[in-house]
């Protein structure tokens, strides 16, 4: 059945995300839109107030009950990932009663069994530790000097329009332009100083916050990444995270692992053992993850021959094959 179209919708602030490519919503269930953080834009005003953190992706629904045409819609906020991610899921299903349009396939990506939802726990909980967030990560892959002039042509810019962005709203804030809470002044505050310190170390790459971040820098890539990278491996059961169906644990897994390879050099063009060999490089060169999957072949995708490969490298080139990583990775969206 179709719903009106004037019934209110669900609104995904994003990095986009490739549950909703797998659940296959439609554009008439679900409005997508941008949020630029190379210019700062999670700072706002209007999108703290949906969510103080000030994190992305962000998802706001009209709740259960509000939805009639003769009463106000009122909303919520959903900014916790894991939380984000098991609603859309959930909202978009044989059971679900959320008036979805869309005529696309609608798996559960929910674990089938205790067990299973045990592994999914342990591999969702790993990558979004926040040692291994991929704007931690991305901020701290310089492990020496060379590395960081490099790191800092292209973030740089980034981080100048961000700061520019908070001065702006504290300054509107002295001004009287806006008012906000105590709270979000001190939270931009923080993100200012934050935000200086790191200026500073890739401006001149001199000085004691310098020597801390290269510390901080090869303890996060030599030991937090590999240490995540191969708990995960090993909690794989392959091709998928829990055997031949995809999960909401893939989706997890495959955002966070796409981002490491592409900072470790890599792209989501590469096949799996091209790419996980880049990362195992990049760590280290000898650091290197099990290789105990027997893998048959992928028409397109690996070699001809069944061979013993790392899962990490199977699941890559598992979810490569899906019409959702062109849509969302090659395509340039994530």
């Amino acid at each position: 059945m179709t719903a009106p179209s004037s019934l209110p919708k669900a609104v995904l602030y994003y990095h986009p995300a490739s549950v909703c490519q797998e659940k296959g919503y439609g554009d008439d269930e679900l409005d997508l839109r941008v949020v630029d953080i190379s210019k700062g834009e999670e700072f706002s005003p209007t999108f703290l107030r949906l969510n103080p953190k000030a994190t992305v992706p962000t998802l706001v629904v009209p709740l259960r009950g509000s939805l009639a045409h003769d009463v106000e819609t009122r909303f919520k906020a959903v900014a916790d990932p894991k939380a984000l991610v098991d609603l859309l899921d959930k909202s978009r299903s044989a059971t679900s009663r959320t008036n979805t349009t869309s005529s696309a396939p609608a798996p559960s990506l929910s674990p089938a069994t205790v067990g299973f939802a045990d592994t999914s726990s342990k591999i969702v909980n790993a990558v979004h530790s926040e040692v291994v967030a991929p704007e931690t990560l991305h901020h701290l892959n310089a492990r020496d000097p060379q590395s960081l002039q490099a790191l800092a042509q292209t973030l740089l810019p980034v981080l100048q329009s961000r700061h520019q962005a908070i001065l702006k709203h504290l300054s509107d804030c002295v001004n009287e332009t806006i008012r906000m809470s105590n709270k979000t002044k001190a939270f931009w505050s923080e993100k200012k100083e934050a935000t200086e310190i790191l200026l500073q170390v890739l401006a001149t790459g001199r000085g004691s916050h310098a020597e801390d971040y290269f510390v901080l820098a090869k303890k996060t890539w030599e030991n937090a990444v590999p240490d995540v990278l191969t708990r995960v491996n090993n909690d794989i059961i392959g091709p998928y995270t829990l055997g031949d169906q995809i999960s909401i644990a893939d989706i997890h897994l495959c955002v966070w692992l796409v981002h490491v390879v592409r900072l470790s050099g890599g792209s989501s063009n590469d096949s799996g053992d091209v790419a996980i060999k880049k990362v195992e490089q990049y760590i280290n060169t000898s650091f290197v993850l099990p290789q105990d999957f027997l893998s048959t072949p992928v028409p397109g995708l690996t070699k001809d021959q069944t061979m013993l490969r790392s899962r990490l490298a199977v699941f890559w080139d598992a979810m490569r094959g899906r019409p959702s990583w062109e849509n969302v990775f090659t395509s340039g969206l994530v």
